[in-house]
């Protein structure tokens, strides 16, 4: 598994965590949601995403969206 995958297979798991905890505590946690969308966003103009590189160091193959 690359770290492109891995990234959205986080990414995804994290907002609908935080979805399900909006709906069962409190709408606070929508602001995780937001979060992983900003970071997201910044990462798609930027390149930079910090999830990646740690998954880089703990020796997942990088794909095309980050490259070693």
């Amino acid at each position: 598994m690359n770290i492109d995958r891995m990234v959205m297979r986080f990414a995804g798991t994290v907002v609908i965590l935080s979805i399900a905890l909006a709906y069962f505590f409190t709408a606070w946690w929508l602001l995780l949601a937001l979060f992983v969308g900003a970071n997201l966003l910044q990462a798609s103009f930027t390149g930079f995403c910090p999830l990646a590189r740690m998954l880089r160091k703990l020796g997942f193959k990088p794909g095309s969206a980050f490259p070693s």
